[in-house]
């Protein structure tokens, strides 16, 4: 709770290197803060650090709820979630911190109420060439890109320029709201996933709703994620009852963000032994993926791809492409080019590792004596687990905000190594960032935010990959020389995809995923 709280107290005392500037305040909408000439500007070396300290707090208090939840400790769901959504609705209140990207969001809307289409104009075209009340309030990077967003993410852009007219404050304010409720609906998705074992809704409270990660990385920056989630969870949701209505949900997922088509894949693998409902899963999302970009927008698609042309600073990639670029003489494309390589290929061998050393937990409302392993929901949500951690940790743009599809399926799995990994990258990540806007900073800060970003966090990166693979070579590799050593026994067929031992049905906790027993 400290940290959403430290985050509050910053934002609270007005525009600075992490909070950012909206402009002039009409009326009483939120977000408040307090006016410039009573307090100054803060100081940027002192809000920084306190962000800072505040995601350590933050990735410590969940570490030490999971240890609790281990020995016996059973919160209500109910009064996590409460409290996960007081802290995320106080978090509108005040202005977004440490990322202008909202401001981009209200520019692309702006475009579109002016008449101009944000997949193919930028707004620098337009603020450097006549004088705009919204859009002049834009922060660079990515003034001169064309937006990268869905179509129905840029419709929520456009509407929040409706209600919040030419006044940039209003319109981040709705925009808030608009990463706020999606937000809040996928995390009250993941509780009713996990209906009927309230242990495991108690962690799927904490890993979600009352996530301070997730409250920082999606809430606080005000980052769109949570509306694709928000329909995938949905998707997942009826795959027990309607595989076309699974389909039109994820269809709709990948109308706000293209990435989450993970989601889609992990639902199709689940439906793979039942032509018809795998046939019924893709026409249900052809139809709102058709309207949306072959119809609506024909240009979006394009723009939404162009996120593997990028290389983001505090990933695995950012040491290696320094070395490759600067070292070894090679062009940014074809630099990019092998990286992107080497990323697809990684993803596919850290799937498969996990896919070795993953439980199989029945999810929650299964059928009794029916093999979780043939439930389409238990799969999907196992096999999207699967391939977001891998895109995650290999791809060569990552953000924390990106998290949010992967702590979905982990709050309802259960208790995994991969908590304890998912928490140090996202607190890294969200630390490398801290400030992540294009601004011009002091000494102290720039050296503080320098070493963050180009050593703290990829070291971690790839201590995060690093230790899913000596966690595969562990539950995997040495089970079976033993097995040898013991008298040449061969594996039993699945052995590695039993649900978890007698002792820890839900996985509510994490010390029993550091026992080999809880995952084999």
């Amino acid at each position: 709770m400290s940290s959403p709280l430290i985050t509050l107290v910053v934002a609270f005392l007005g525009p600075s290197a992490i909070t950012l500037d909206l402009g002039p305040r009409r009326g009483l909408l939120p977000p408040w803060y307090l006016p410039a000439d009573l307090l100054g500007t803060p100081h940027e070396l002192a809000v920084s650090l306190a962000v800072v300290v505040g995601l350590a707090l933050g990735a410590v208090g969940v570490w030490i709820c999971l240890r609790a939840m281990a020995d016996g400790w059973r919160p209500h769901h109910r009064r996590l979630f409460v409290l996960g959504s007081s802290l995320s609705t106080a978090t509108i209140l005040v202005p977004p911190v440490t990322s202008a990207d909202v401001l981009m969001y209200a520019g692309y809307g702006r475009l579109q109420v002016i008449g101009r289409n944000p997949y193919e104009i930028t707004p620098a075209e337009i603020f450097r060439s006549q004088y705009d009340p919204v859009l002049r309030w834009t922060e660079e990077p990515w003034q001169d890109t064309p937006s990268v967003y869905g179509p129905i993410t840029s419709w929520t852009q456009w509407f929040a320029n409706v209600l919040g007219g030419e006044n940039m404050h209003d319109v981040v304010f709705w925009l808030q709201v608009f990463c706020l409720v999606p937000f809040l609906v996928a995390c009250a998705g993941v509780v009713w996933l996990a209906h009927g074992d309230p242990r495991l809704q108690a962690r799927a409270a904490l890993l979600s709703v009352c996530n301070p990660l997730l409250i920082w990385a999606v809430v606080a920056c005000a980052h769109n994620e949570a509306q694709s989630v928000m329909f995938a969870v949905f998707g997942i949701m009826l795959m027990r009852k309607t595989p076309f209505g699974a389909g039109v949900a994820i269809g709709l997922a990948g109308c706000a963000k293209l990435s989450i088509g993970l989601y889609g894949l992990a639902m199709l693998w689940a439906y793979r032994r039942e032509p018809r409902k795998a046939l019924a899963l893709c026409l249900g999302a052809l139809v709102p993926i058709g309207l949306a970009y072959g119809v609506w927008q024909p240009t979006a698609l394009f723009q939404v791809l162009r996120n593997t042309t990028y290389v983001s600073s505090g990933s695995w990639v950012s040491p290696v492409y320094g070395l490759m670029t600067q070292w070894l003489g090679m062009t940014t494309n074809s630099s990019k080019v092998v990286l992107n390589g080497v990323a697809l290929c990684l993803l596919v061998v850290i799937a498969w590792m996990l896919s070795r050393v993953l439980p199989w937990r029945a999810a929650p409302g299964l059928r009794p004596g029916t093999d979780p392993m043939t439930d389409p929901i238990t799969v999907a949500l196992r096999t999207a687990l699967l391939l977001s951690v891998g895109w995650l940790v290999t791809s060569i743009y990552t953000l924390s905000w990106y998290d949010l599809i992967a702590w979905v399926p982990l709050a309802v799995i259960g208790a995994t190594q991969l908590d304890r990994l998912f928490l140090w990258r996202g607190a890294l990540l969200s630390m490398a960032f801290v400030p992540g806007r294009a601004l011009e900073v002091g000494p102290a800060l720039d050296l503080l935010s320098s070493r963050m970003r180009d050593t703290f966090s990829p070291a971690v990166q790839i201590g995060v990959l690093v230790m899913i693979v000596l966690w595969w070579r562990r539950m995997w590799l040495l089970p079976r020389r033993e097995l040898k050593a013991m008298g040449g026994l061969a594996r039993p067929q699945g052995s590695a995809l039993l649900p978890a031992s007698p002792g820890t049905p839900s996985g509510v906790g994490s010390r029993s995923a550091s026992s080999p027993g809880s995952a084999t």
